[in-house]
């Protein structure tokens, strides 16, 4: 018995000993930024309002959070913090419109994965609750210029509620820009696939397609069904019925308020989807999109924006020539769909959003429209154009400076200012290059002595 109470004791020691330094590895030392004590002038820039003209020699001035005047020639009030940044660009800043940053921290440590819920029906998740500020992949993240993300559970069905995170904050409370972006909700596939991975036959497959379909239109029946009954409560014609959270959730969503999200990329998925969205009367948003070109019309029809996740992703099916994830974006912009692009949704790799861009541009997208599609269109469709998107008056002064074209590899950022609180723009990657660029220094120093 001594024997197996030190075995259990040394088994406890060592799980509490690699939790404790799980939490010092995943806790970024980046102090937030202070709030905005002056008016600040970006003098001298070459500015990019995405929502008119590119000003060259311009300047952007704000102040207390929020842009007050971009133009030429501004006079800098007194008290202002005056910055040159003459030769330089300054940028709305990017947003990520599907991620989990902040919620995923070490895919392979379970304590830092909180992304899903158990249970394929959870409308009543919100992912704001669970964003951890102090993630590694926060400063690497905006070091790019990516200053918000669009956040997101994920599961199986329904996986919850997303916001609109800033990537600087003590807390969670003071990221979250705007909560309630969508409900989302992750379309089955539609028909059954052959490969070695699978051990599902042709029946079961679509049998259980057919079940997952049954249970997405149940769930919006039995929320439908619970509105009902408490406007009925209300007017005094029927009792209250019993309290539950997911139908709560959705109300907003039949009540046309919120957009569902649903993840679909093959046509038949996105065909289905369409369907039982306006058999509800729902807003929706198109996320994945790979066969959204095939659907303009449809996409039209039911004014339904895409969010295109993914440009670097491979083709779908063997006969797709090797380029259709590449000239997705350009598709979409000429039959005149709304459309924004997301990254993958990977978190370590949020910060390539600006590459998926320029890929789009090299595959026949217009330059100014990939810009747009990072900015301004991402925050159109998420709800938040009031706020982002765009260098204009009376919006927050989120936005970066940075040495060239953004969407170029060897453009570097600058400075970078989320609410007009200038950022941190050092990070664990830059550390360690630092560190093992030093430990090569000296190892070559070492072979010449």
């Amino acid at each position: 018995m001594p024997t197996k109470k030190l075995s259990n004791c040394l088994s406890l020691l060592v799980v509490v000993t690699a939790l404790a330094m799980t939490g010092v590895a995943i806790a970024s030392p980046e102090v937030p930024g202070a709030p905005q004590a002056a008016p600040i002038a970006l003098v001298g820039g070459t500015v990019h309002t995405m929502t008119g003209p590119t000003l060259d020699n311009a300047t952007v001035l704000f102040e207390r959070g929020k842009i007050t005047v971009v133009g030429r020639e501004l006079p800098i009030p007194a008290g202002a913090v005056r910055v040159d940044v003459t030769g330089r660009h300054v940028y709305p800043g990017l947003i990520d419109a599907m991620t989990t940053l902040g919620l995923v921290e070490i895919p392979s440590v379970r304590g830092s994965v909180d992304d899903a819920e158990t249970g394929d029906i959870n409308p009543n998740v919100c992912s704001w609750q669970a964003i951890n500020p102090d993630s590694e992949l926060i400063p690497v993240t905006r070091a790019n210029g990516v200053l918000v993300t669009h956040t997101s559970p994920v599961g199986a069905l329904i996986t919850g509620r997303s916001a609109l995170i800033q990537l600087d904050g003590w807390t969670n409370e003071q990221m979250t820009v705007r909560k309630d972006v969508a409900v989302h909700a992750h379309w089955p596939r539609m028909a059954p696939i052959h490969t070695w991975r699978l051990e599902e036959t042709t029946a079961d497959q679509l049998s259980n397609r057919d079940k997952t379909l049954k249970r997405l239109r149940q769930t919006m029946l039995d929320a439908r069904a619970y509105w009902l009954a408490k406007q009925a409560a209300t007017d005094g014609k029927a009792p209250q019925p019993a309290h539950d959270e997911r139908w709560e959730a959705l109300i907003p969503v039949l009540e046309r308020k919120q957009p569902v999200m649903i993840h679909a990329d093959e046509i038949q998925q996105i065909q289905s989807a369409v369907a039982w969205a306006a058999e509800f009367n729902l807003r929706v948003i198109l996320c994945g999109g790979y066969d959204a070109p095939r659907c303009v019309d449809l996409l039209k029809k039911h004014d339904i924006p895409v969010v295109v996740t993914g440009v670097h992703r491979l083709p779908q099916r063997r006969d797709d020539p090797y380029d259709t994830p590449f000239t997705v974006p350009a598709q979409l912009h000429q039959a005149g769909v709304k459309y924004c692009i997301a990254g993958l949704g990977r978190m370590g790799n949020v910060r390539n959003l600006p590459y998926h861009a320029a890929t789009a541009v090299a595959f026949g997208l217009p330059r100014d429209e990939a810009e747009r599609a990072l900015t301004l269109y991402a925050a159109q469709i998420l709800g938040a154009a009031d706020r982002l998107g765009s260098l204009e008056a009376g919006k927050d002064a989120t936005l970066f400076v940075a040495t060239g074209d953004t969407l170029e590899i060897d453009t570097h950022v600058t400075s970078a200012y989320i609410q007009g609180r200038q950022v941190d723009l050092s990070d664990r990657q830059q550390k360690l290059w630092k560190k093992y660029q030093e430990k090569y220094r000296q190892l070559d120093a070492a072979k010449k002595d």
